[in-house]
């Protein structure tokens, strides 16, 4: 182990090891409830059939960056892209569920080939700099707003003699307005969600590892104690407490099914104003979208923790990288598609793993150690799918907050590059669509370089993705 990992050479033990990987166990877990919980929303796929796919996947892709990058990081479905996946692909454009899985399956392909022949710069590059910037805090509103709504904070307007100009608003809590959705019952959740996202942050800035996964457990159990105040046990139900029952909806439900029907697209055809050329752009400006939010996703995490942990090394130029860089990379593109026929969307490098590193991670074998805990938990699935809709949706508004923050790299002074950053944040949130955000920032960035006479500025990538994206606007319904 210690030839293998290299322990004295990063200045580690194996004791400050474990702890690091229980520690971003604990920081990331959270995924095992919220990455279900979305899924589920589709109604075609079980909460337990996409828990085990997410553990699963999670084990796949720690362990390969553990083993081939000697890397403490961890990878599990990447938040922002499930949302992309359920709520655009799904139920925006009109694919089925195996559909998504064949997008997802095409960005880990194409992340592979990137990776593999040194052509993922070609890609990196021809994003400008405001869009890639933009892109993490687009994303960050979108899964907000989605928490926001999963939760019944925000909702469509009550009824049809009560129109909202915006299509939706702020659920009430007045208990005295008589309104029927305003009783105890309907406001004691969205109570526990607010108080949820203030109490995560609390313990965020107190510096409590796992801050997200207490604050979830804590909230659910605070539901269920309240509960006893609505009726609530009136009705309930345990549907299962069998963990094998989890492993037998896997099995049924999601494993293998890009394969069994993935390609399966007669229902997206059969709407109106789709066609089959409008498939095909589709099929590759989206996969585009998964792998370029999947690429700049793990290279900012990638080097951010790796800073973070004094992990980085000097290269021929001087520069500082991410050791083993192109093998985390391609740790990553197996992931996702591992994470593609297990039944789950993309696999990225999860942010979280920087608790760990902060704990004294130095090698892959926290990453090891992580992988045990997922292991662990693959037979826990009973638990999480007690967690009530209100726990976890403060996990997607915090998550939120947290990604908002790259719009402080941009520089909001200069037109050429506010109106790009502006309509990919806004645009990804607002349409409910992220591949409509970068599309609309590529777009805006060329079309502005153009008109201001600097047209030989744009990158030769740019024109060809831009006119790819464009292409999809006019082809697509």
């Amino acid at each position: 182990m210690e030839k293998f990992f290299k322990f004295s050479e990063r200045n580690t033990t194996l004791r400050a090891e474990i702890i690091a990987g229980l520690t971003t166990f604990m920081a990331m877990a959270y995924i095992l409830m919220v990455n279900p919980g979305m899924f589920s929303d589709l109604g075609t796929v079980s909460f337990g059939a996409i828990y085990i796919a997410t553990a699963i996947s999670a084990i796949v892709g720690t362990v390969l960056i553990g083993l081939l990058a000697n890397l403490p990081l961890a990878q599990a479905s990447g938040m922002g892209l499930n949302a992309f996946f359920v709520y655009t692909v799904c139920f925006g454009l009109g694919f089925s569920y195996a559909n998504a899985l064949l997008f997802v399956l095409f960005d880990g392909i194409l992340f592979v080939i990137l990776t593999v022949t040194g052509l993922r710069s070609i890609l990196f590059n021809a994003v400008p700099a405001a869009v890639k910037a933009a892109i993490p805090a687009g994303i960050g509103l979108f899964i907000a707003f989605i928490g926001l709504q999963d939760s019944g904070l925000i909702i469509t307007q009550y009824a049809p003699d009560k129109p909202v100009a915006t299509g939706v608003e702020l659920h009430s809590f007045n208990l005295l307005s008589g309104d029927i959705k305003a009783v105890w019952a309907a406001i004691m959740p969205l109570l526990i969600t607010a108080l949820a996202v203030v109490v995560i942050a609390v313990l965020s800035k107190k510096g409590v590892k796992g801050a997200i996964l207490w604050t979830i457990l804590g909230a659910a159990v605070l539901y269920y104690l309240l509960g006893f105040t609505t009726g609530f046990y009136d009705t309930f139900t345990v549907e299962t407490m069998n963990p094998i029952d989890a492993f037998k909806a896997f099995g049924n439900e999601a494993f293998a099914k890009v394969f069994t029907k993935g390609f399966d697209f007669k229902d997206y055809l059969a709407i109106e104003g789709n066609s089959k050329v409008g498939l095909v752009v589709t099929l590759i400006t989206t996969s585009l979208a998964f792998c370029m939010v999947d690429m700049f996703d793990t290279m900012g995490t990638l080097y951010g923790a790796c800073r973070g942990g004094d992990l980085l090394v000097e290269n021929e130029k001087g520069e500082l990288e991410v050791p083993n860089m192109n093998k985390a990379m391609l740790a990553d593109a197996v992931a996702t598609c591992a994470g593609a026929i297990c039944g789950t969307s993309t696999v990225t490098t999860y942010v979280e793993s920087s608790a760990g590193v902060a704990a004294g991670g130095r090698t892959g074998f926290a990453s090891l150690v992580t992988a045990a805990m997922f292991l662990i938990a693959l037979f826990l699935s009973p638990v999480a799918a007690l967690i009530p809709e209100c726990a976890y949706a403060a996990a997607l508004i915090y998550v939120g907050i947290l990604m908002i923050g790259s719009v402080k790299d941009i520089d909001w002074a200069d037109p050429a590059i506010a109106l790009p950053a502006f309509l990919t944040l806004t645009i990804m949130s607002f349409s409910y669509n992220i591949s409509y955000g970068i599309a609309a920032g590529l777009i805006s960035y060329v079309l502005v370089k153009a008109c201001t006479g600097k047209i030989k500025e744009i990158n030769v990538g740019t024109w060809v993705i831009s006119a790819l994206f464009a292409a999809m606007f006019f082809l697509t319904h």
